[in-house]
């Protein structure tokens, strides 16, 4: 989810740039890590970028001030980490602003946080999560996906109300979750059936890539 340009006040933007800052800078060195111990999985990253360029272009209309959309970065978010993912979003974030009008340079670090950190990071530990249960791949891609989703939204939530809790914060986070969970709800679901699909397949054609990529001994 985007906040937009100029929306939030100038501390706020200088809070969520610093707190993304550190997970951007051990990011980068971890692509640059795969990149020379895994130079087979430079396309797979690229795809996961594009991915997350491509579904997080699907604004629709929310709150003031923000849009509702696919993030895209559950697929990231599982196959190389909530840190790496938080560059890619970070890239695509950028991109979006700069030629979409889509977010903003002012909010870039509370987009970061909310869509390439808190939502990845919630995504990436379900996942590991769920495997350690012996749950299938199929279903624990679903629910990472869908839940990094919902982790994205209700952070964005908590940042407007931070920039705007009226006379109560929580009253004004309640606000903003429940408007957004009426679109975001339904299309974490969706992309969570795209990326079940996706890993299905996956396993199919590339099942010893994806045991690599996935850090999984093959059965």
């Amino acid at each position: 989810m985007h906040i937009m340009e100029g929306f939030l006040p100038a501390f706020w933007c200088a809070v969520w740039y610093a707190l993304s800052l550190p997970f951007l800078i051990y990011g980068a060195w971890q692509i640059k890590k795969v990149f020379r111990e895994h130079p087979e999985q430079k396309l797979v990253l690229a795809v996961s970028g594009a991915f997350i360029f491509v579904l997080s272009s699907l604004k629709l209309p929310s709150v003031t001030g923000s849009s509702s959309h696919p993030t895209g970065t559950g697929l990231s978010a599982i196959l190389f980490g909530f840190t790496i993912t938080s560059v890619l979003a970070a890239i695509v974030l950028v991109f979006q602003a700069l030629l979409l009008a889509h977010g903003g340079i002012t909010t870039l670090g509370a987009d970061i946080f909310s869509m390439g950190i808190a939502g990845p990071f919630v995504g990436y530990y379900v996942f590991k999560f769920m495997r350690k249960l012996k749950v299938g791949l199929g279903p624990t891609a679903f629910t990472a996906a869908v839940l990094a989703d919902w982790a994205t939204y209700l952070v964005t939530s908590l940042q407007l109300a931070l920039a705007y809790p009226g006379d109560s914060l929580l009253n004004a986070y309640m606000v903003f979750a429940g408007v957004f969970a009426l679109t975001q709800i339904p299309i974490a679901i969706g992309e969570g059936i795209l990326i079940w699909i996706f890993f299905d397949f996956l396993s199919k054609s590339r099942p010893k890539l994806l045991k690599q990529l996935l850090g999984e001994k093959s059965e």
